[in-house]
């Protein structure tokens, strides 16, 4: 789906002006990826980006839980350059079509586990399992340099972030499910919403080369 609108971004942006036209590599956070410039002259550039970190694996504990940890995180954006000054300093702003998902999956395994206030002997099916999403579109702002009107080899940095809330879901599963209270599920959610669920926005700070042509 990102890598389908971001070639239809791409086929929009060449279509918009007779300007030199630039493809760049980009990598650092949130991932690495590439993208398309269009120049509309000295003062405005429009541009249609892939990021992306694929996805990762790790085991991580929260208030107390050993969760197996999945994270999954990849963006398009479609954007806007003002170069104020008509160099290569710029104020950047646009939307994304992004995925950053994060599930966390705890097991029983025979053992305890404390959700909540509340310590639950679990069997080897119990599992407890935590979903923390942003929104699928979100607004981005940031400043950079590079993606203005020359041709040749290009360089560019960013910095910015994707503005949006992280949202929390949850599922219990095996003969556990029918015990654990939601007093306790909504205890262990709140402390979660401390920690991973503050998450408001996604920062980019990246590095780029591009050929102009």
């Amino acid at each position: 789906m990102h890598k389908t609108s971001l070639c239809l971004a791409i086929a929009l942006l060449a279509a918009t002006g007779a300007q030199a036209q630039e493809i760049y590599l980009k990598a650092g956070l949130p991932g690495y990826g590439i993208g398309f410039a269009q120049p509309l002259g000295p003062l405005f550039t429009v541009r249609a980006d892939f990021l992306t970190l694929g996805e990762r694996r790790e085991r991580r504990t929260e208030d107390g839980i050993d969760y197996d940890g999945r994270l999954e995180a990849s963006r398009v954006a479609l954007l806007a350059d003002l170069f104020p000054f008509a160099g290569s300093f710029r104020i950047s702003a646009g939307v994304t079509a992004a995925k950053y998902r994060l599930d966390l999956v705890a097991t029983g395994a025979g053992g305890t586990i404390t959700v909540g206030n509340t310590t639950y002997t679990t069997t080897a099916n119990d599992r407890f399992e935590v979903q923390v999403k942003m929104p699928s579109t979100m607004p981005y702002l940031g400043i950079g340099w590079g993606h203005h009107s020359q041709s040749g080899l290009r360089f560019s940095f960013d910095i910015g972030a994707a503005v949006g809330k992280a949202r929390l879901g949850y599922q219990l599963s095996g003969p556990w499910a029918s015990q654990v209270s939601q007093q306790d599920i909504d205890a262990e959610l709140a402390e979660l919403r401390d920690g991973v669920g503050k998450v408001r926005a996604i920062p980019q700070v990246t590095l780029g080369i591009g050929y102009s042509f």
